[in-house]
Parts: C-alpha cells; sequence; structure tokens
C-alpha cells in the first residue's frame, strides 16, 4: 500500500499539471500571440456565415473547382475526426490501385503531362489544405473549361493566392485549394 500512494498521488498531480494547467497556459499564449490560428482561422462570407478553415482541407469534386490533395480520412474526405495516413506502403497493392485510380480520374477530367505526386497520393494526415503550385497550374485547363472563362483569368487567380516558401526556405510554393475556390467563387 505505501508504494501505491506515492503512484496515484503522482498520477493526479501529473493529470492536473500535463492535463489541465500546461494545456491552459499553451492555450492562452497562442490565443495571444496567434489570435486567427488559434480561433481556427476560419473564412466566412460577407454575412459572417463560416465556410471553412484554411487549416484543413475541403472537398471538392465538381470540375469548376481546384480539386485538393485527397484525403485518406474515410469515406467522408476530410474528416478531421478520422485523420491520419493509410500506412499503406509504395509496393501495397491497394495503395497501388488508390493511386492509379485517382491518376485516371484525372486523365478523365483532361489532364495531361506529368502528374504531381500530392494530386493523387494523401498527406499524412490526411487533411493538408494545400496543393502545390505545379498542381493548381495542371488543373487550369479544366476549370477553365468548367467555368467557361479564360486560362489567363485563372492563371492571375492561381498567382494571386500562391504562398511563397514557408519562412523563407522551408517546402514549396503552395495553394491554398479553398482560398483559391472561394476567389472563383467571387469572379
Amino acid at each position: 500500500m505505501k508504494d501505491i500512494k506515492p503512484a496515484i498521488l503522482l498520477f493526479i498531480i501529473f493529470t492536473i499539471i500535463c492535463g489541465g494547467i500546461y494545456p491552459a497556459i499553451v492555450t492562452c499564449f497562442a490565443h495571444a500571440l496567434f489570435p486567427k490560428q488559434a480561433a481556427g482561422s476560419f473564412l466566412t462570407d460577407e454575412s459572417g456565415k463560416e465556410l471553412g478553415s484554411t487549416l484543413i482541407g475541403q472537398p471538392f469534386s465538381d470540375a469548376k473547382y481546384f480539386w485538393p490533395r485527397p484525403s485518406a480520412s474515410g469515406d467522408f474526405g476530410n474528416n478531421p475526426m478520422a485523420s491520419g495516413g493509410s500506412n499503406s506502403g509504395p509496393t501495397n497493392p491497394d495503395y497501388l490501385k488508390t493511386v492509379g485510380d485517382r491518376v485516371m480520374v484525372l486523365r478523365d477530367s483532361g489532364v495531361t503531362g506529368i502528374i504531381p505526386a500530392d494530386l493523387v497520393q494523401a498527406s499524412a494526415s490526411g487533411l493538408d489544405p494545400h496543393i502545390t503550385h505545379e498542381s493548381a497550374r495542371l488543373q487550369i485547363p479544366r476549370v477553365a473549361m468548367a467555368r467557361s472563362v479564360s486560362e489567363d483569368v485563372l492563371i492571375k487567380a492561381v498567382e494571386q493566392a500562391t504562398q511563397g516558401r514557408q519562412l523563407g526556405f522551408l517546402g514549396a510554393p503552395r495553394v491554398n485549394v479553398l482560398v483559391l475556390n472561394l476567389k472563383l467563387d467571387r469572379l
């Protein structure tokens, strides 16, 4: 019994510290230093209705929209409650079939040339809101035809929506698909 009392006491103390005090402090700092991100980075329309978060990928499948990176988060696509990768390796037959099916969908929609990996492979979280600049440019002809607009208009929209490398040197230039598609809806 004398060994169990200290263990239970430590369990209670660390639960309070690690499960209550520490998260509260981190949350307060986050709201003070990054208020928009800590609140979810939601985009709203003119009436204040929330349209989505710039931090979580949104499912778009209509031809008039730029398509996001595929999601491995279940049947409902981009489901934050089912975040996670597939854990399938590059030689897994199911994985290869899934990637092949995604390539066929892109080819059937008129995409030609080399298809960037981020259009056919899900990210580790399955919730990535960005695609590469190249992936956005590759979709311009399909979206232009579906919207009956000039490709030049879409090229300009993609360039304006392109974010540079993080901290100037990390990653590649990227496009937030939700931001780009909302911009197109406003045109």
